[in-house]
């Protein structure tokens, strides 16, 4: 494999050799300059500011179309293609003033588009929105997108849930590639530190026709962080600190770019004592650290460009089992406990023909998990070693039609060395073919794609037949044709509609396949099934939104069809004086969707008023309630902003009410759950003293120190809250 992309990079290298430059000036509508606009051409990684006289320049521009991003808060972004075949053209860009959100290219389709373009309705936040909420954890901030869940084991991990799937069947992309990292644990979490992450985007619904088998339920594709403009060099440190459990989070970061090269490194550390509930009381053993090291070297120029990031992630998690017991603030994890060493090697290239390119991604993934009982001694220790690949021909573009070929694939291997077998020894193989294409105009776009998969799963036989953690040997093979069908259009100049159509599959898992023996945290005896089959989903939505300069209204419905909905059921007998659950298939239904509001009125422009609501409803054929569902929630803010002073800019409050309903509908071995509702309260701003200046944010996350148990939370069975008030000061000074 390595010998085919240094072939692939040697016969593209001898393509066009352009050197072609843009320039120009950006200016209001009084045709004043706008100084610090950014201006980005997201297909090349190439981003600058517009220096005091609104001018700003790229060099070194390779032949072709690409787009134009000009953005500047206060003002509506603008998007321009432009053909880069001249050696030098002027584009002058007048921006209006607007309070609308700036838009962001999205990364995560397959013809990055704003959104506003875009067939997909695809949720698009960045790390520093986000961190404004003051969760302390990236999984937590998730989850206060519409549509988006956790399911929770304390505060130290957290799994994400979209429209009511979970699990392997929602897929992670990180710097360009698929995240493996032991997903279908109830006790694995996200793995992933916010630190060096630039934004997220969240496609809801199935996404195979991009991403292949495990996308059924959605994607969540995590941008990294940004190079720092060209010729500059920049440095920043930030500091977290959490009262309720002692809390610390701290970020040290440096980049720097040329012409040609660029690059970046970042170390973080985090570390939380037992959370507390209201009552005062902390849970024993929820405490955790996690370091996290993330650096980048890129190189680009008109005849490709080059992105080569490393990530080495390690966590300490201390396992609740015992609920509320001894009370300390330690930070240093008890027994039992887990100990993950995560890795992620990634390779972007693309390479820059006469009016096409080439995408071509690699991946390597190591997830090293280790789970120990009562001593040092690991009881059990897996290691998933995961090598992927991703490459996309983008067709000459004819007229008004884009198109898309591409082939992804990956080899996994599981290893076991401990006493304890959750899976077995395996080899997991993947391959698939797709194509795609876009056809855009005057407001209408037009979508269509299809995409063959195939699925290889071998494992090896462990232990004696007829004993708890005996795994028979395994050789299967799983195939999929999965198709999508998008159209956009503009009803009237500020209402957009967007209806997509889309099938989606996954292949059963390891755990659903071989499973024998007891689920730990669970209490129950599993027997996997050798037998089971794909599971198939087609589902539909509907997305309506309108915008005006003052109010803006989003609608989005769904409904997804699943056959063979793989799930565990009692069988009536017990093992070991515990009832023996098996793996079974049905099919299910899931229906629901998200509205929200926002509201800024002329002349108030600096008063902000959101409201959404959300809802999932999931049933197998025989009408029995899918487990796993989140609540409905309703979810309100007011938001204020200051007018700039000389020591404080950019300033903010928000208070922020969330209220979730009753669960009245659980599914199996759930209980009913409760509403509450939730304040939280913020305020940030950019400090200014001297020559000194610095981000800062105060959050108090559940206000009123409120009791209450989500309905997604693993400690539910135990009666353990979640938790209380959280008082979050941030810092980030640019050094």
């Amino acid at each position: 494999m390595k010998s085919f992309f240094i072939a692939l990079f040697l016969v593209f290298s001898v393509f066009a050799t352009a050197q072609n430059k843009v320039c120009g000036t950006i200016t209001n509508k009084q045709n004043e300059p706008i100084p610090g606009t950014t201006i980005a051409i997201p297909e090349l990684h190439k981003e600058t500011i517009s220096d005091e006289n609104g001018k700003y320049v790229f060099n070194n521009l390779p032949n072709g179309k690409f787009k134009m991003v000009f953005s500047y808060i206060g003002f509506a972004s603008q998007t321009k293609e432009i053909i880069s075949n001249l050696k030098e053209q002027k584009i002058d860009i007048f921006l209006e003033e607007s309070m609308h959100q700036m838009e962001e290219v999205i990364v995560s389709t397959a013809f990055n588009k704003v959104q506003s373009q875009n067939v997909m309705k695809v949720e698009h936040q960045s790390m520093k929105s986000l961190s404004q909420k003051g969760t302390s954890t990236l999984i937590e901030g998730l989850a206060t997108i519409p549509g988006v869940s956790q399911v929770s084991t304390g505060t130290s991990i957290g799994k994400p849930v979209i429209r009511g799937l979970s699990g392997s069947r929602v897929l992670v992309y990180s710097q360009g590639v698929r995240l493996e990292n032991q997903q279908f644990g109830e006790e694995h979490g996200l793995g992933l530190n916010d630190a060096g992450i630039e934004s997220v985007e969240v496609i809801k619904g199935p996404a195979s026709l991009l991403y292949g088998s495990d996308a059924l339920g959605g994607v969540l594709y995590f941008n990294p962080e940004k190079f720092a403009s060209t010729n500059t060099v920049d440095a920043n440190f930030s500091q977290k600190v959490f009262s309720n459990t002692n809390g610390s989070n701290s970020s040290i970061g440096v980049k720097k770019s040329s012409d040609n090269f660029k690059f970046l490194a970042r170390g973080s550390y985090n570390s939380h004592a037992d959370y507390m509930i209201p009552s005062g009381t902390r849970v024993t053993n929820t405490r955790y650290n996690e370091s996290d090291f993330k650096t980048a070297l890129g190189y680009y120029n008109a005849k490709f460009t080059s992105t080569l990031r490393y990530n080495f992630n390690k966590l300490d998690l201390g396992i609740p089992e015992n609920g509320i017991a001894e009370q300390t603030s330690a930070k240093k994890t008890t027994y039992p406990k887990q100990a993950v060493f995560a890795t992620i090697v990634s390779l972007n290239n693309t390479f820059f023909l006469k009016n096409s390119k080439i995408d071509a991604d690699l991946g390597y993934i190591s997830n090293d998990r280790s789970e120990f009982v009562d001593s040092d001694v690991a009881n059990l220790h897996m290691k998933l070693k995961t090598y992927n690949y991703n490459v996309k021909y983008c067709l000459p573009k004819f007229g008004k039609l884009e198109s898309i070929i591409g082939t992804q694939g990956m080899h996994q291997t599981n290893t076991n060395s401990g006493e304890e077998y959750l899976i077995p020894d395996a080899t997991t193989n993947d391959f698939g073919v797709f194509g795609t294409a876009n056809y855009e105009w005057n407001k209408n776009v037009l979508q269509v794609g299809i995409r063959y998969d195939t699925r290889n799963v071998t494992a090896i036989e462990h232990g004696i037949a007829g004993n708890e953690g005996y795994f028979q040997a395994v050789d299967k093979k799983f195939q999929s044709f999965n198709s999508s069908l998008g159209f956009k259009t503009n009803l009237k100049k500020d209402i957009i509609l967007r209806l997509n159509l889309a099938s989606g599959f996954r292949a059963p898992n390891l755990a659903e396949l071989t499973s024998n023996g007891v689920h730990e945290g669970s209490n129950r005896y599993e027997i996997g099934n050798v037998n089971l089959q794909n599971e198939q989903n087609f589902q539909t939505d509907l997305n309506l939104e309108y915008r005006n300069p003052h109010f803006e209204l989003f609608v989005n419905g769904f409904y997804n069809h699943i056959t063979n909905y793989i799930f565990i059921a009692p069988n009536g007998t017990q093992i070991n004086g515990l009832d023996t659950y098996d793996y079974a298939q049905a099919n299910a239904n899931l229906y629901g969707g998200e509205a929200g509001i926002h509201f800024h009125p002329h002349p108030l422009d600096w008063l902000h008023i959101t409201s959404s609501f959300e809802s999932v409803t999931g049933e197998n054929q025989s009408g029995a309630n899918l487990p796993l569902i989140p609540a409905n929630k309703w979810s309100n803010s007011i938001k204020t902003e200051f007018q700039s002073t000389k020591y404080l800019k950019d300033s903010f409050v928000v208070l922020n009410m969330e209220h979730t309903l009753n669960q009245n509908s659980p599914g199996p071995f759930e209980t009913k759950s409760n509403d509450y509702t939730l304040l939280n309260l913020g305020f940030g701003g950019k400090v200014t003293l001297g020559k000194m200046a610095f981000d800062v944010n105060l959050n108090a996350n559940n206000l009123l120190n409120k009791t209450y148990i989500s309905h997604l939370s693993r400690l539910k069975n135990d009666g353990i809250p979640n938790i209380g008030r959280n008082l979050v000061l941030g810092i980030n000074f640019v050094i």
